[in-house]
């Protein structure tokens, strides 16, 4: 009788290895090897899929009769040994049912990475691994159900980059692949060593300062290109900021963000010939 055993691994190689393992034979014994699948690596783990094979071996039908007979002398010989478990109290041995119980409830916490989870930590320690990285990998739920991750440990400027547009990119990536497939659209927000509450706390310090030199000098002040999420941190910082306004100038990558003079409006007994001329 022919039989198929299948297997799927990083490589061709070790997928045939795990088969032959797992039928305890060699590749001597074994009548055939089927490619299902080559293995793809991908760019940074994205489009990734492992080598599927197919495995062919025969087993002579004696084999199966002599594995059902010990069964049947199993079963049939399993009434013998109830007649004593009647005889004794069961309920001194229901007592270990309640510890079962109240050890799946301490585990019910552990159980808290879901698929959501598991994909971003795979995703990620794939990640850092290629990039060369050592990372602790810390998820956690956020309160409009997203997902917070913080990576920690050495070497965490390469994983940050310049002014965090490594750390954009791998934010970007994470979502791609995790959201692909899908139904509903996760935000997932990547940060490193809480990079990203240092930076928006001094993005909020610099529009500050350079709002006070807009009304001081009482022209525009134009800043550094930055992405959209620092930008809305300046909008927004300024948004209630008496005396100048803001707006967004350019095309990405270098759109900036520009602080304005607002003039204060004159009194109605002024005359305004000036301001129209």
């Amino acid at each position: 009788m022919i039989k198929y055993l299948e297997k799927s691994a990083r490589t061709m190689e070790d997928a045939i290895a795990l088969a032959l393992a797992e039928l305890g034979m060699t590749e001597d014994q074994i009548s055939g090897i089927e490619v299902l699948e080559r293995a793809k690596s991908g760019f940074l783990g994205i489009g990734a899929q492992p080598a599927v094979i197919r495995v062919s071996y025969e087993v002579p039908d004696e084999v199966e009769e002599p594995k059902a007979a010990p069964k049947a002398e199993e079963k049939k010989a399993a009434p013998a040994p109830r007649k004593p478990l009647e005889k004794k109290p069961v309920e001194k041995k229901a007592a270990p049912a309640p510890k079962k119980e109240s050890e799946n409830k301490p585990a019910a916490p552990a159980v808290d990475e879901n698929a959501d989870y598991a994909a971003v930590r795979a995703f990620l320690s794939g990640l850092m691994e290629r990039m060369g990285v050592d990372a602790d990998i810390e998820i956690s739920r956020r309160d409009n159900g997203g997902i917070n991750v913080n990576l920690s440990g050495s070497g965490m400027g390469a994983i940050i980059g310049r002014r965090g547009e490594t750390l954009d990119a791998i934010q970007h990536l994470t979502n791609y692949v995790v959201n692909r497939e899908n139904d509903k659209r996760l935000h997932i927000s990547v940060d490193a060593e809480n990079y990203r509450a240092k930076r928006e706390e001094s993005l909020v310090h610099l529009a500050e300062k350079m709002a006070e030199k807009a009304i001081k000098y009482k022209r525009s002040m134009a800043l550094e290109p930055m992405n959209s999420y620092e930008r809305h941190v300046i909008h927004t910082a300024l948004q209630n900021y008496e005396g100048v306004t803001t707006s967004s100038t350019g095309v990405e990558p270098n759109r900036r963000v520009v602080v304005s003079y607002v003039r204060p409006e004159t009194p109605d007994n002024k005359p305004q010939s000036r301001e129209w001329a």
